[in-house]
C-alpha cells in the first residue's frame, strides 16, 4: 500500500496541475466524503501555500463563489461528478470532459484523474480507521 500511495503522491507533484488546484480538489473531496481528516489536512495545506481564507472557505459553495478561475471550477465540478452518485446515468458526461479538456492538456487531465484517484485510494482508511486530524502520517491513528 505504501508504494502505491508514494507513486500517487509523486504524480501529484509533477507540475501539470497547480498545487492550489490539487488541494482545492482534495478539500472538496473531503467535504463530499464527510472526512474531517481530509478537510483539516487540505485546509492546512492551502494555508501553507498562501491561499486566502476566502478561497478556502468558499470551496463548499464554489458554484456561486467568485474566487475561482474557470479551470478550477471545471476541476471542482469534475471531482464532484466522480464522487457523487448519479441515479440517471454516467457521472462524468462527455460535455464535462470536453470542458475540462479545454483547460487542461492530456498530461494535466491525467494528473487530475490521479488527484481524484489519490483521494479514492485513501478514502477507506480515512472513513474506517479515522485518522486523527493534524497528526503527522504514521502517528495519526489512535491506539
Amino acid at each position: 500500500m505504501a508504494e502505491v500511495g508514494a507513486g500517487l503522491h509523486k504524480v501529484l507533484q509533477n507540475g501539470a496541475v497547480a498545487q492550489a488546484t490539487i488541494h482545492l480538489l482534495q478539500l472538496r473531496a473531503g467535504q463530499l466524503l464527510g472526512s474531517t481528516y481530509f478537510v483539516i489536512r487540505e485546509t492546512g495545506n492551502l494555508r501553507r501555500i498562501g491561499e486566502p481564507e476566502e478561497r478556502i472557505t468558499a470551496v463548499a459553495t464554489w458554484r456561486d463563489a467568485t474566487y475561482f478561475t474557470e479551470p478550477e471550477r471545471v476541476a471542482l465540478e469534475l471531482v464532484e461528478a466522480v464522487l457523487t452518485p448519479n441515479p440517471w446515468g454516467e457521472r462524468v458526461p462527455d460535455e464535462l470532459y470536453a470542458r475540462a479538456s479545454a483547460h487542461y492538456d492530456d498530461r494535466a487531465m491525467w494528473s487530475l484523474v490521479m488527484v481524484i484517484a489519490h483521494i479514492g485510494f485513501f478514502t477507506p482508511a480515512a472513513l474506517i480507521a479515522k485518522p486523527i486530524p493534524g497528526m503527522p502520517p504514521g502517528r495519526n491513528y489512535s491506539a
